[in-house]
């Protein structure tokens, strides 16, 4: 059948094993990175960041960059998210490695939140 969903997606909602990997494009549509996965708040269901994947070469030496996720747009046009940050404001962002994954409270969010002037509301 024609434009048939899969059972991982409907027109709402999505699985999130599809959106790990998804693309992330800036405002002019250069490709910043993908998603590498997303935090969900255990009490209200809501995420509150998609970590991308930015950096290194075919993935070695990348580092992650959580934005909050009510930053992100999904294009349809291009398969994947668009979100309004340069990529200097990018490249001077919270992030992490592999090996240095931040604890995700609340003064770590109101901090993230705050560096892309979004109100933190969690």
């Amino acid at each position: 059948m024609e434009n048939q969903i899969e059972l991982d997606e409907t027109s709402d909602i999505i699985s999130s094993n599809k959106v790990e990997g998804t693309s992330v494009y800036d405002s002019e549509g250069n490709n910043l990175g993908s998603i590498y996965n997303f935090m969900v708040n255990k009490r209200s269901g809501q995420v509150e960041y998609a970590a991308l994947r930015f950096g290194g070469f075919l993935g070695i030496g990348s580092d992650y960059y959580p934005i909050p996720w009510d930053m992100l747009t999904y294009d349809t046009d291009r398969g994947g998210y668009q979100v309004d940050i340069s990529k200097d404001l990018l490249e001077s962002a919270p992030r992490y490695d592999e090996n240095s994954e931040p604890v995700f409270d609340q003064s770590y969010g109101r901090d993230l939140y705050g560096y892309y002037g979004v109100p933190y509301s969690f």
